[in-house]
């Protein structure tokens, strides 16, 4: 399934049977050319009363306590195999996530950011003015003058390791806002170390930034690497945001059987 581009391996373990897989199996199922090819691999459960559990993660491996696409595709998934009904609650290694589907797409409801900080950063031979803020992953979100102007792989590596984000890195959105107050993103993801074709958490992370900044009054449209329109909504307050709501589209790409 994708979710606005972002793909990734859906499980379904009904019962508990899956174990955790292996670092290596997972490098191997999401690699494009000799495996399945995804950005991700997630495996959900449902635990009753329209609760799923999803764990994700990376194509190198390892786990990420949060996925904004990947919540989205969890949920449609979920529904239409009938585990759960068009409204569920999700547990996320970043905490329970609420989520709904509808008749076009699916609407999350994100945990409430954190760590909100700024700060000037030198790599790649620039300097850079990032805003920072945890939606259930860290992001750096970076405003720039057009994003299809940007070397995201390059100038998205080098903050991404940079030891102002140690020990664990972060995920760089570079962002514009165009006419009708449209942002464009794209987005470098650690753990994917690429960019990708979507980021539900880098969405999200943009339009609180964008707001913040004065650019933007929610609901945001938000145009990812693709061309597929994505929307959040929120409240600002004294202390942050409250309400974060991501909603998009979702897509199945096939499904079929592999040895596990």
């Amino acid at each position: 399934m994708h979710g606005a581009g972002n793909d990734f391996i859906m499980l379904v373990d009904r019962d508990g049977s899956l174990s955790r897989p292996a670092a290596s199996r997972i490098r191997e199922l999401c690699h494009r050319p000799a495996g399945i090819g995804a950005q991700g691999l997630l495996i959900l459960r449902p635990l009753g009363q329209d609760v799923v559990r999803m764990r994700f993660y990376n194509p190198d491996g390892r786990t990420a306590p949060m996925c904004g696409n990947g919540a989205r595709c969890t949920a449609q998934l979920a529904f239409d195999r009938r585990l759960a009904a068009r409204k569920m609650t999700l547990r996320t290694g970043a905490g329970p996530v609420r989520a709904e589907v509808l008749p076009k797409g699916v609407r999350i409801e994100l945990p409430p950011p954190r760590h909100w900080t700024e700060m000037r950063v030198k790599a790649g031979g620039r300097d850079w003015e990032c805003h920072c803020v945890d939606t259930g992953v860290p992001h750096a979100v970076l405003l720039v003058k057009d994003v299809n102007r940007i070397d995201v792989c390059r100038f998205g590596a080098a903050l991404r390791h940079h030891r102002a984000f140690a020990p664990r890195g972060v995920n760089v959105d570079f962002m514009d806002c165009v006419a009708g107050g449209v942002l464009r993103v794209r987005t470098y993801e650690r753990g994917v170390e690429d960019e990708t074709g979507a980021c539900g958490t880098g969405i999200a992370a943009c339009a609180l930034i964008a707001g913040r900044l004065g650019l933007v009054q929610p609901p945001v449209k938000l145009v990812c690497r693709y061309g597929d329109s994505l929307m959040v909504d929120y409240q600002l307050t004294e202390r942050g945001a409250g309400g974060l709501r991501l909603t998009g589209p979702v897509k199945y790409v096939f499904t079929g059987r592999v040895a596990w």
